[in-house]
């Protein structure tokens, strides 16, 4: 693994060409709404693996770079001779399910070709795939809205999609403000709710979240959590909260969410501020950019109704079992939410999931820890919230 210097990768991407007699400002666009060719961030990370210790495929240790907003990205360089000879083969499947709640507040999208989706052509590069789950509380007008919203919002960033990781932060920010906006002309929408999106853009895979949803990588077997869950029992959030004038009261923010991350809920006194620092309610993803490799199977992300009774390698093993007999994305999305009812889930449930394969996954043999445990998923991940702070 290596960590790259922010102001390093975009000095280079100054200076590369983005094509052939066009200007150096990849983000400008014609009269027909066609923006200019773009290097794929993945090629870039390539070009910076020359001096990165070798090490396994397997992340054992993440190390963080700041890419000016207040939270960290994690970037991740994998075995250069792994990931340079892996070309993702994209499916992807999805499953609601309204659970024992009276109201569905869930939603999810998937989304094969961001650009053309919304108009734009992306000349001589691969498309930009978007896959999200966005779990709504207090009604569903905040998650209906985001969905619909902010994949557009991050294509018509001028910087998309060249700096995706800022682009991706900024459209966050801009589409919580512009619910605001909506939420001021029709009251009815008033509500919130948690984000989480992939991006996959040749061999390099961005996850943003915000919120309790959470996005697992199930690499030959092992499970590999891509996202923290913003719970008021972590303590880095209690902190983050505490410093912004909130506080935790009997484990919900400010006594009302039990999260502290998420768009919306600009109806709750005291959550958000559009002016100085903000409230202690945040809708700023923390982000993890990834390297695949031909080792990496397949990516679930759920809502928190599914992580309730999975932990993430259960959730890994399910999947794969069921994979193995049809290989069928919908299929298995549809079968984890059923097992999850099953296990005595009581919230909405949803997933998306996305392989990288065509083919199922390998019959592989995962070392599990000989240590016996009783506690279920839900006791499990608060444990694990308190651990790491």
């Amino acid at each position: 693994m290596c960590i790259q210097d922010a102001e390093q990768v975009g000095q280079e991407i100054e200076n590369m060409d983005i094509s052939n007699n066009s200007s150096s400002n990849s983000s400008s666009s014609n009269g027909s709404g066609v923006r200019a060719s773009w290097p794929l961030h993945c090629d870039l990370l390539h070009t910076q693996k020359e001096n990165c210790d070798k090490e396994s495929s397997f992340i054992s240790s993440t190390d963080q770079l700041t890419t000016g907003n207040s939270f960290p990205l994690e970037r991740i360089c994998e075995d250069q001779k792994m990931s340079t000879t892996f070309i993702p083969a994209l499916r992807s499947g999805e499953w609601s399910d309204i659970g024992e709640r009276p109201h569905m507040e869930d939603t999810s999208v998937c989304i094969s070709d961001l650009a053309k989706k919304y108009g734009y052509e992306l000349l001589n590069e691969k498309s930009v795939s978007f896959y999200g789950v966005f779990d709504g509380h207090g009604g569903k007008g905040a998650a209906h809205f985001v969905r619909e919203h902010l994949p557009r919002v991050i294509v018509e960033d001028a910087d998309f999609p060249l700096e995706l990781e800022k682009v991706v932060t900024r459209s966050f920010i801009e589409t919580d403000a512009a619910f605001l906006k909506s939420c001021s002309i029709e009251s009815a929408l008033s509500s919130g709710t948690t984000a989480l999106t992939a991006m996959i853009f040749g061999r390099s895979l961005l996850v943003a979240n915000a919120g309790d949803c959470r996005a697992v990588l199930s690499r030959r077997g092992a499970a590999v959590e891509l996202s923290k869950d913003h719970r008021p029992c972590c303590t880095k959030e209690r902190m983050r909260v505490e410093s912004l004038g909130g506080y935790v009261d009997d484990g919900y923010l400010n006594g009302q969410l039990g999260v502290t991350r998420a768009l919306g809920d600009w109806h709750l006194e005291g959550m958000k501020e559009m002016e100085g620092r903000g409230g202690p309610l945040s809708a700023e993803p923390e982000l993890k950019l990834v390297t695949l490799t031909n080792e990496d199977e397949f990516l679930i992300i759920g809502s928190d109704g599914i992580w309730d009774v999975f932990s993430s390698q259960n959730a890994v093993d399910f999947s794969r079992r069921r994979l193995q007999e049809h290989n069928d994305l919908k299929l298995c999305c549809k079968e984890i939410v059923e097992e999850a009812m099953k296990r005595g889930a009581t919230d909405n449930l949803t997933v998306v999931m996305v392989s990288f394969h065509l083919e199922p996954p390998p019959r592989v043999i995962v070392r599990r820890a000989k240590v016996q445990r009783s506690i279920s998923a839900e006791g499990l991940q608060n444990l694990k919230c308190l651990l790491e702070g």
